[in-house]
């Protein structure tokens, strides 16, 4: 996973409410395996339908949108297409809880601020986001945003599970290690 630190560039909006993760990447173009070439499907039937369209969401690495952004199943592939078509941070007034956990584990952004934070930012042409010390400034109007501390950590050191499980490989040796003395005595160790 790449490290999350400065996010610059221009802003897309998508003001509407609860954007399902259905919405998001349709249930259709799920059967691939690997996690890159998701974002050739983003809102791919609301845009066939006339209601977003993407040539305005290209090229922006920062998306306003609405309220629950994010609801409805919990598929990985949403995030994985958000990020695939170049998003690098979502922002929201509220976003599903398993999206929002989702987008930490492969690196992708998301801040949930008040609504009329949200409203403001979305008139934004232009935006920086700066993970590290926890300020954004959006067409020259500069404030702070909180984040989970954790959540942070993983995504400014670049960390999914497999890696942060990898740092505590001497702990789980010894936990391993001393589980056997216990389940099986010395004489397993030992050989």
């Amino acid at each position: 996973m790449h490290k999350v630190g400065i996010i610059e560039g221009n802003v897309a909006h998508i003001p509407e409410d609860n954007i399902d993760t259905d919405r998001i990447v349709p249930a259709r173009f799920l059967k691939r395996i690997e996690r890159k070439g998701f974002g050739k499907f983003l809102f791919k039937d609301w845009a066939e339908q006339g209601g977003i369209v993407l040539e305005e969401l290209e090229g922006s690495p920062i998306l306003v949108t609405g309220e629950n952004f994010g609801c409805g199943s919990s598929r990985e592939h949403a995030p994985w297409a958000l990020q695939d078509f170049g998003f690098e941070a979502i922002i929201a007034p509220s976003l599903a809880d398993i999206f929002r956990s989702n987008c930490a584990k492969i690196g992708l952004l998301t801040l949930e601020l008040a609504q009329d934070e949200c409203t403001r930012l979305s008139s934004a042409q232009s935006g920086r986001i700066d993970l590290p010390n926890q300020t954004m400034c959006f067409d020259g109007v500069g404030f702070p945003f909180e984040i989970d501390s954790e959540t942070k950590h993983r995504l400014v050191e670049g960390l999914d599970d497999i890696e942060i499980t990898l740092k505590n490989q001497d702990l789980i040796a010894d936990y391993e290690a001393n589980r056997l003395m216990l389940d099986f005595g010395p004489q397993i160790v030992n050989l």
